[in-house]
């Protein structure tokens, strides 16, 4: 998991306007900035649907430069997790987020999977950020909430970064 935090610190922009927020990393192995995940997919995809002159060949680097950044609420993976203690993992990453929250300071903050939503306004409670933040649902298996999370961070992008 080091190692992983440390990839992902090194996508960190110096300012973060949006802050996208994921449940956990998941248990297989795959991280959003290995760009081997499905939310990395679904993200890069929408980011390139939205802003047809990004640099699709260096995507991270085109999210950072673009001032967003992703984090988890757990900082280890939670999918294997029965759901009672995957609620409570949520629950106890809430400091953290808080933590991260006060460090970061985004404009704006989208929750990529509404599980969680709860746990980040728990959060955001505790970091004392009153920001803008989103809802997405999670652009997973479902077809359905793909085209939703599509339709939705599109217009959120377009408005951003035009």
């Amino acid at each position: 998991m080091l190692a992983k935090e440390r990839l992902r610190r090194r996508y960190r922009p110096k300012r973060v306007r949006i802050l996208f927020v994921g449940e956990a990393p998941p248990a297989s192995g795959r991280f959003f900035y290995q760009a081997d995940s499905g939310l990395y997919r679904a993200i890069r995809d929408t980011f390139l649907r939205a802003l047809p002159g990004m640099d699709a060949e260096n995507f991270l680097s085109a999210f950072q430069a673009n001032g967003c950044y992703l984090v988890d609420l757990c900082g280890k993976p939670v999918d294997h997790l029965a759901a009672k203690a995957r609620k409570l993992a949520c629950v106890e990453g809430e400091a953290r987020l808080a933590r991260i929250l006060r460090k970061l300071r985004p404009d704006m903050v989208i929750v990529v999977v509404r599980s969680i939503v709860d746990n980040v306004h728990q959060a955001q409670d505790r970091a004392g950020w009153h920001g803008k933040l989103i809802e997405l649902p999670y652009p997973g298996r479902w077809y359905h909430y793909r085209m939703i999370f599509q339709k939705k961070l599109v217009a959120i992008l377009r408005t951003t970064f035009r």
